[in-house]
């Protein structure tokens, strides 16, 4: 019988955590490591979580036909930075936050200075798992590598500027360019790997893909400070107000609540809209789309 969309995405969330536990349990990191920071790393990333960018990587490159072995460490590589800057992010130094997909973070149980070490090293494995991927040719691994290492500090530029502008006055115009980079810099990167996975797509498709990419990186962000006051604690997985506790400027503080619910809807609308030009057919990345748009943590 045929499955479902939803039932692929379930399919794509099971296959990614077993990468991601095959890559943290490799020689690669039992052979070269006499500590316990295997360990630390394995905590963070196997405590779960919404594994959407992966996913989003895997929807795109099958909407081409692309085999999902050639997909694999790439998704995996996503998801291994993501975790490096929740690690990183939780930090008393950054965001001082206990908890994390509803267990303590990191520096609560392993300390501040193990916590750092795991989330470098996670980032420096992302990188070590796409350039050994004997299944794709080196023109493709340089691409990846390439939009990593970009998205990557796009990702800690923004959160630099989130960092700056606590307890400050700050415009619509500024927290959106904040966002493009600091969550939505890796959506767009979980995107463009579906893309730079298919050496043949259309210029048509690929910027189609890039509009869609963008319009979901804001979205996902708007969504998250409106989740962060609506959703309890025990379904968010993390301490809710966190923003308002912090003093950080979101779009709830700015535009309010009722506002910020209809920009990211309207956003995943026209994201909707978007990805119906494409020349293949995408109603499994419009399923994931829809899922997003009605997810609570």
């Amino acid at each position: 019988m045929k499955k479902s969309h939803l039932e692929i995405l379930d399919i794509y969330r099971e296959r990614i955590n077993n990468q991601l536990e095959l890559h943290l349990s490799s020689n690669f990191i039992e052979e070269s490591s006499k500590s316990d920071l295997g360990s630390i790393m394995k905590y963070s990333v196997l405590a779960g979580g919404k594994r959407f960018r992966p996913i989003l990587t895997y929807t795109i490159a099958s909407l081409f036909g692309i085999k999902l072995e050639k997909v694999d460490k790439s998704a995996c590589a996503i998801e291994l930075i993501h975790i490096y800057s929740l690690i990183h992010d939780d930090l008393p130094a950054m965001d001082d936050d206990d908890i994390r997909h509803n267990q303590p973070s990191s520096h609560k149980v392993f300390g501040e200075a193990q916590a750092i070490l795991a989330g470098d090293a996670l980032q420096a494995l992302a990188f070590k798992v796409i350039s050994s991927d004997e299944l794709l040719d080196s023109d493709v691994k340089v691409s990846l590598l390439n939009l990593l290492a970009i998205s990557s500090y796009e990702m800690a530029d923004g959160q630099s500027i989130d960092l700056s502008i606590v307890s400050k006055d700050v415009d619509i115009l500024l927290l959106n360019s904040m966002h493009k980079k600091k969550t939505g810099a890796l959506i767009n990167c979980a995107v463009n790997f579906g893309v730079l996975l298919n050496p043949n797509i259309r210029q048509e498709d690929s910027i189609i893909l890039s509009n869609f990419a963008s319009k979901i990186g804001l979205a996902y962000q708007v969504q998250d400070d409106v989740l962060d006051i609506t959703t309890s604690v025990d379904i968010l997985g993390k301490r809710q107000n966190s923003d308002a506790i912090k003093r950080k400027p979101s779009y709830p503080s700015i535009l309010g609540l009722d506002e910020s619910i209809k920009i990211y809807k309207k956003l995943y609308k026209e994201a909707l809209e978007e990805i119906s030009k494409l020349s293949v057919n995408e109603e499994q990345l419009k399923d994931l789309t829809k899922k997003l748009m009605q997810r609570s943590f």
